[in-house]
């Protein structure tokens, strides 16, 4: 069982040939409504994916409220813990698609009233984490989020946190991870480190409960670090942005299918910021030909959702990641099989 919390949204999705200048007209090529939310999308793919999740969030009792219900339930996640107000709004979001960059811009409308801690009593938490294997945040709601986390914590069930962005309260949450998905630029806009790899390295120090961080990178793929418990003082030690920078060297450029590409375990050291034990995974992404593509729209949100089934189906780091961007990466026919609200 795994649990999510987070936002979950209407999404109004307009596909146009081109992103418009301001004060620009443009038809839309395609039109479409359909729920979303990172943790509505997250959760959404670890169930089409096999898994029985429940997800805590919080919408109104209007039209959007009731179409979001009825989307996750259709897809088999457990909406009991879902909170509904009477009155107010649902969270929606206005997404552009640019067919021709194949990218997306979202406008993000909060639901009112938001969700406090007040919405949740500690026996409905109980009840929502029975069996739970996970308790996955979307980084949003960060009052509320550090309430459901503590208690996830106080029951030791391990967390997994997603960064977007720095944000209020986001710092609390981390400290009580035990793994993070990042947003490929976060690491450096937290850290301050003069490079992702270091980042990385500078995060577990900061946070020593995480076993491991992964940052995506888009069609680059993705970046993870592992923490090892073995402190060998005798290891030698490795810059790990040059470190890295050899790891690359590794990668096999003919290939279209994901990879993943793994260290050996190496005391790793952060200009400035200090050693630390541990293994880096690149994981690449599946080359699509530009006619094969669709928009990105959810795809860091379907890439976490798969972290979410391969952590909760203990699988190895290397095959995590290339599973991971499989799921991302279906062709059009296969996505509709996994596709996020």
């Amino acid at each position: 069982m795994q649990v999510g919390f987070g936002m979950t949204t209407v999404d109004f999705l307009a596909t146009v040939d081109g992103f418009p200048n301001p004060d620009d007209k443009v038809r839309t090529t395609s039109f479409k409504v359909q729920g979303g939310g990172n943790a509505g999308n997250a959760i959404t793919c670890a169930a089409r994916l096999g898994l029985k999740p429940k997800l805590i969030s919080k919408v109104a009792d209007d039209a959007q409220g009731r179409d979001i219900l009825n989307e996750l339930q259709a897809d088999g996640v457990d909406t009991s813990f879902i909170v509904v107000s009477k009155g107010g709004s649902s969270t929606f979001s206005y997404v552009l698609i640019d067919n021709k960059t194949k990218t997306r811009t979202s406008i993000y409308t909060p639901g009112e009233p938001p969700m406090t801690p007040d919405d949740l009593s500690q026996s409905t938490l109980l009840s929502a984490f029975d069996e739970a294997r996970l308790v996955y945040f979307d980084g949003m709601s960060t009052e509320t989020a550090l309430f459901v986390a503590q208690e996830a914590a106080r029951n030791n069930i391990p967390i997994l946190v997603e960064a977007e962005s720095p944000r209020e309260g986001l710092d609390e949450l981390l400290r009580l991870a035990d793994f993070a998905v990042c947003s490929a630029r976060f690491p450096q806009a937290w850290t301050q480190a003069p490079s992702i790899p270091s980042a990385l390295v500078s995060m577990l120090l900061r946070l020593p409960n995480i076993k491991f961080v992964i940052v995506t990178l888009g069609e680059d793929g993705c970046l993870m670090l592992e923490r090892n418990a073995d402190e060998d003082a005798d290891r030698e030690e490795r810059d790990a942005e040059s470190f890295v920078e050899f790891l690359y060297k590794g990668k096999d450029d003919s290939l279209t299918v994901p990879t993943c590409i793994s260290s050996v375990v190496t005391k790793l050291k952060g200009k400035g910021i200090g050693t630390l034990c541990g293994r880096f995974f690149i994981g690449t992404a599946e080359k699509i030909p530009d006619s094969e593509l669709v928009d990105t729209t959810g795809a860091g949100d379907a890439f976490i959702g798969a972290i979410i089934y391969a952590i909760c189906t203990n699988m190895a780091p290397e095959k995590m990641l290339p599973f991971a961007a499989q799921v991302v990466s279906f062709p059009k026919a296969m996505f509709e099989l996994v596709k996020m609200h």
